[in-house]
């Protein structure tokens, strides 16, 4: 019989403890910006099977008129518009806009360009879910013209 107080004041330890920890954070405000499990083009999320995991953050600034150039990523990518607009093009013509305010799933092993299209300047931070020895970007490889005739 003496088990069970035990195990009533082990509970309700629990449920203060809990309460405590809940008002330590009751001026905390949270805003969901995204949750799925694809990226911006429908392409399923995937994650590196590394031993040496690396995870890079940028501040990236585009000015108005600027791009990123042509480039894929290896890796997971994910992004949050700090200001103005970033708009990505996709090879196939496909363009997704994005807004301060609005987190980006990167595509991932697909060739896209960033840029901006407004007078403002564009400014996001960037999370690469990288690993130790594999590029966060890479640059389309374009094919050198023949100056011969």
């Amino acid at each position: 019989m003496q088990r069970v107080p035990g195990i009533v004041v082990f509970f309700m330890l629990m449920i203060l403890s809990s309460v405590v920890w809940a008002e330590e954070y009751q001026n905390v405000e949270v805003h969901k910006l995204v949750t799925s499990t694809t990226a911006s083009n429908g392409q399923p999320l995937t994650y590196l099977q590394s031993g040496q995991p690396e995870v890079t953050a940028l501040v990236v600034h585009v000015p108005p008129g600027g791009s990123t150039g042509w480039h894929q990523h290896p890796v997971p990518v994910y992004a949050y518009m700090l200001e103005g607009v970033l708009n990505v093009k996709v090879k196939d013509g496909t363009t997704y806009s994005f807004k301060k305010g609005d987190a980006i799933l990167e595509l991932m092993n697909t060739l896209h360009n960033g840029y901006n299209p407004g007078r403002e300047p564009a400014s996001l931070v960037v999370f690469y879910i990288g690993a130790v020895g594999v590029p966060n970007v890479v640059k389309e490889k374009v094919e050198a013209v023949s100056a011969q005739p």
